[in-house]
């Protein structure tokens, strides 16, 4: 396989990924509105920290309030991270290498694309989010779908596994994130104690994971009990150690590379090693900071390794 045909799938998969990650922070984030009492202030600054993009929207639109960074998470097209900009690039791939995936996954995904493009307008104010944002993610899945059913579990398959769980570590990590930096932005310290379980909660579903918590560790929710699952869980697929268990799945499928292999170990380490009581005390940025870094490590091993240069 050309590594032209590599590099655009693995990227495909990961902004696929990233866009329906990003649906689900902002849904996620309206449900918590409702679920707090109106004397604590909701911060919407910490969504866009989430996603890395701080520094960029301040210098362009300054004020994080909630019409600004809805429009810059869901329609910006100079925000890479944003659902409309994403859509926009996996398309742009996909268009490329139509002969690798389904013809469906092509018409399902150009369907999301025109439709956010569509509505997406509309979609701005509380009473139409929801209902676009359910749309994004359902569509979103049911491509996933078309190319877990159709597609040939070839060389090509393996790259798009790699990018979509890669992106789906890193984005389960800086969702947990918003735990450190805490949505929820207090009058007093005290006000916060009570809703600390909602906070955890709310990371939960942002991942679609409050269920199968609850089926797994069969206990009320506790800050070092959602560390656990969502770090080192094996069996549940948008836990980071799952993510980097099947990217390390897929290796042997592809030319071997001890870089590449060396940078996934090193950061399955450093998630298997974590101890979550202690984070919880302590702090769980530094940590979360670390496992970025080696995810970071790991694309890095990986374009050196199978993917062109840049000119």
């Amino acid at each position: 396989m050309l590594s032209r045909v590599a590099d655009n799938l693995y990227w495909f998969g990961r902004y696929l990924q990233r866009a329906e990650n990003t649906a689900r922070l902002v849904n996620v984030h309206a449900h918590l509105l409702l679920d707090i009492p109106r004397k604590l202030e909701l911060g919407w600054a910490p969504l866009v920290h989430i996603l890395g993009a701080g520094q960029d929207f301040e210098s362009r639109h300054g004020e994080c309030g909630e019409t600004n960074v809805v429009r810059f998470l869901l329609l910006d097209p100079d925000n890479p991270a944003s659902i409309a900009s994403s859509l926009h690039r996996a398309r742009e791939i996909l268009r490329t290498v139509r002969d690798c995936a389904p013809r469906e996954a092509w018409e399902h995904l150009n369907d999301l694309h025109m439709f956010v493009q569509e509505r997406g307008e509309k979609a701005l104010p509380r009473a139409k989010r929801l209902e676009f944002l359910n749309s994004v993610i359902d569509h979103a899945l049911l491509i996933y779908g078309l190319l877990a059913s159709n597609m040939s579990r070839d060389v090509g398959f393996q790259f798009l596994r790699l990018g979509t769980n890669l992106e789906q570590a890193d984005m389960t990590t800086r969702i947990m994130d918003v735990r450190s930096s805490s949505l929820i932005q207090p009058q007093a310290a005290e006000d916060l104690s009570p809703f600390q379980n909602i906070q955890w909660m709310s990371v939960l579903r942002s991942l679609e994971a409050y269920q199968m918590y609850r089926r797994h560790v069969r206990t009320r929710v506790t800050g070092a009990s959602v560390l656990r699952f969502l770090l080192q869980n094996r069996e549940f697929p948008r836990s980071v150690m799952f993510c980097l268990t099947t990217a390390g799945s897929t290796l042997p499928r592809l030319p071997a590379n001890r870089a590449v292999e060396r940078a996934l170990e090193r950061t399955r380490g450093v998630v298997q090693d974590a101890d979550m009581e202690k984070l919880v005390e302590s702090g769980l940025h530094e940590l979360l900071d670390e496992i970025q870094i080696g995810l970071g490590q790991v694309h890095e091993a990986l374009t050196a390794a199978y993917f062109r240069t840049a000119a």
